[in-house]
């Protein structure tokens, strides 16, 4: 329970009809969610405007309303808070209700296309081996210790966000890791955050369903960085075209990493195997059990920002080197009859490259590389035909399959990344829509020493079709597989 006049600190605030010195007992934007005496906060959201359901909140007992246009009946029994923007105003009141946690807290937001799971995760791994209590907010899983919260969004949203870093620092958190999803920026859902740094990985064609423009999708990512303040570090990947487009603008302690160009910090790939990576930080020789170049940058980025976090540079490379991967991250095992299986999370174009370039880079040349692969429903379609032009130029044998096909027809999907085979890949690809089967027949074909890629879907242990979730495991299906044809 906190007082409102605390909530509205640093809300920008237009007019205010009511007392303020008034007990609130939550805040919430769903209106499904509201307990007597709460703050109901009317956001115009993508797929409803909270306006609408101001009446049904006070009725069930909203004892405050924050909005962007005023009800014409006013509750005398109820204060009401007009502002420029509810969204923006709703992260700076959540996180003054739960006390500014993430003040309290090293917070290290990672945001780009690919590799944010895994740097994030990595990092979350590399502090707790380090013996810090830490928290992690991620795409596959949130996590305050040892404790494990099942992840919904990438990014929570702004109450979620800071009942959970509330939570972190309850436990005894000295750190938090979270991914930062171009979704959250624009949505304004770490609006009122303090951040301890951010790190940028990469960013190529993705989410342009909701962004519309390329433009639009490196803007969203580039406002994380000019909402950093001047006490934290904002670590960028050079060898990215637009890396230092993150850098424009921000007020925080500028750094950069890179395998390829001068930066403050770098990384040699000494050697690239199946069995994992031998990298050179510092002139000091590290092995990881983490697979491929994408890799490298990885643990060059967990690395930059362990030590921009003041930890001791032989205590970082110590404990890195003793970190797994992470799920449905270049997830990789080996049948008994030698047969190679890879489970990837790869659902951008350049992820795709990234892991079958690596698999290439690794394999002797003799073996087939046999890839399964398909396209999410309701997302971005113009990916499509490129996926599959990727996973046929950089593969024996191509087997386009569904992924979570949600609200789409999954062979229209299928027949829109048919687009993207031209006549020569034709003869090496085959269409199976039916994931599992699709999976099993990969299998049945490869022989001993052949490598199976099976792309997409990663940590996901379902598969969305027409609304509802199945049960489906991208690594459990291949496992049960494998033994299956073992020849």
């Amino acid at each position: 329970m906190k007082l409102l006049k605390d909530i509205l600190y640093k809300v920008g605030l237009i007019e205010v009809i009511g007392s303020t010195n008034v007990a609130v007992t939550a805040v919430s934007f769903d209106s499904r969610k509201i307990e007597k005496d709460s703050l109901f906060i009317a956001v115009k959201g993508t797929q409803s405007d909270g306006h609408k359901y101001i009446d049904e909140t006070i009725a069930k007992g909203a004892i405050a309303i924050l909005c962007e246009e005023l009800p014409e009946n006013l509750n005398e029994k109820v204060t009401y808070i007009k502002v420029n923007d509810a969204g923006a105003s709703l992260g700076i009141a959540a996180s003054n209700f739960y006390d500014n946690p993430s003040e309290s807290l090293k917070l290290v937001g990672v945001t780009g296309t690919n590799g944010k799971t895994t740097t994030v995760t990595l990092l979350f791994n590399l502090f707790r081996k380090m013996g810090y209590k830490a928290g992690l907010m991620s795409t596959v899983k949130n996590q305050i210790n040892s404790d494990i919260i099942p992840s919904t969004h990438t990014t929570p949203d702004a109450v979620q966000l800071n009942a959970l870093l509330r939570q972190m620092l309850d436990k005894g958190c000295t750190h938090c890791f979270m991914e930062v999803s171009s979704h959250a920026v624009v949505q304004n859902r770490i609006a009122g955050v303090h951040f301890a740094g951010g790190v940028f990985t990469n960013i190529t064609h993705d989410h342009l369903d909701y962004h519309k423009t390329f433009e639009e999708y490196i803007k969203a990512k580039k406002h994380f960085f000019d909402m950093l303040g001047s006490d934290a570090f904002a670590l960028t990947n050079r060898d990215d075209a637009n890396g230092e487009i993150m850098l424009q603008n921000t007020k925080a302690a500028k750094k950069t990493y890179s395998l390829r160009a001068m930066a403050d910090f770098r990384c040699k790939v000494v050697e690239n195997q199946f069995s994992g990576l031998l990298l050179n930080f510092d002139n000091n020789e590290v092995w990881s059990k983490l697979i491929g170049n994408f890799n490298a940058y990885n643990l060059l980025a967990v690395y930059a920002a362990a030590v921009l976090l003041k930890e001791d540079k032989t205590s970082v490379l110590t404990a890195l080197s003793t970190l797994g991967s992470v799920e449905g991250r270049f997830q990789y095992i080996r049948s008994t009859n030698g047969i190679i299986g890879i489970v990837d999370y790869a659902h951008t174009p350049d992820a795709l490259l990234n892991v079958l370039k690596t698999i290439n880079d690794i394999r002797t040349g003799n073996e087939q590389v046999i890839t399964v692969v398909g396209c999410g429903g309701d997302r971005d379609a113009a990916k499509r035909p490129i996926m599959a032009k990727i996973a046929c130029d950089l593969s024996s044998k191509v087997i386009l399959t569904s992924d979570n096909p949600r609200s789409e027809d999954p062979d229209s999907i299928i027949k829109q990344m048919q687009k993207g085979v031209d006549g020569v890949n034709n003869k090496k690809t085959i269409s199976i829509t039916d994931r599992s089967e699709a999976v099993k027949t990969a299998c049945s074909i490869a022989k001993p020493g052949d490598i199976i890629l099976i792309a997409g879907k990663g940590h996901e242990k379902y598969q969305e079709v027409k609304g509802v979730k199945h049960a489906f495991d991208d690594m459990l299906v291949l496992q049960e597989n494998l033994k299956l044809f073992e020849k």
